[in-house]
């Protein structure tokens, strides 16, 4: 039988140490709680986040390991930089949170259901209105193609989730939110869980005891809390090439 600690809703208890999450299933932490602002900046701030489905417990995840981009560093092939060059797609910021997650709350093809509940919704849009949670929006005029969301943190962002609805949508999504964050000194954007595919966009993994360092260094540093809609250094996808 799997025994995990329980935390209360409500209460301010505290996380356990990241680094006694279960190996099987990899990163399972905790249970519980709720999705409160306040919750959900803490499980952040020691490496940890919600993942969870309709019907089940909040439950609460660190794995190990843990995959990362350095945003200085994301992969962008010839292929797609020759795309880029003739694109008109143009990319927003912090104009259609909800819609974003909405978005990739949407069933993939071949799944039925989604991670992304009404509470997971309602909880990322209340972070949004209070400056922590931001998306990144592609549009082909104004057709809404790719884009995701995420948690910024001191100088730390972290992944949630991204869609496409276009060939290459998610990915220009990516490739912009890692350059602006490069120029605003992020050095590190948290994916979570490895995938085939992020690899091949320059994501690695990072033992979870180096990568709980890196996120109480870096959310520890000072940075703006607000909408980045006035100062986003990234508007036109062909800019990215």
């Amino acid at each position: 039988m799997i025994r995990i600690p329980i935390l209360r809703a409500g209460a301010r208890d505290e996380f356990p140490d990241a680094n006694t999450a279960l190996d099987e299933p990899n990163g399972l932490l905790a249970a519980g709680g709720d999705l409160s602002p306040e919750r959900l900046l803490d499980a952040y701030r020691h490496g940890v986040f919600p993942w969870y489905s309709e019907g089940e417990p909040i439950l609460w995840w660190s794995p190990d390991p843990r995959m990362v981009f350095a945003t200085d560093r994301i992969h962008v092939s010839s292929r797609l930089q020759r795309w880029l060059r003739h694109s008109r797609w143009t990319i927003r910021v912090d104009t259609v949170f909800a819609d974003v997650m909405r978005a990739c709350a949407a069933p993939r093809a071949g799944e039925s259901g989604t991670w992304i509940t009404p509470d997971m919704l309602s909880a990322y849009q209340r972070l949004h209105a209070l400056g922590h949670a931001h998306s990144i929006e592609v549009y082909d005029a104004d057709r809404l193609v790719g884009g995701l969301y995420g948690v910024a943190i001191g100088r730390m962002f972290f992944g949630e989730s991204m869609f496409s609805a276009a060939t290459n949508g998610s990915k220009v999504a990516l490739i912009a939110l890692c350059r602006a964050l490069h120029e605003w000194e992020f050095p590190l954007l948290d994916a979570q869980v490895a995938s085939p595919h992020l690899h091949t966009l320059g994501a690695f993994e990072m033992p979870r005891s180096s990568f709980l360092g890196e996120v109480v260094r870096l959310c520890a540093q000072s940075r703006a809390i607000g909408a980045w809609s006035e100062r986003w250094p990234c508007p036109i996808a062909s800019d990215l090439a």
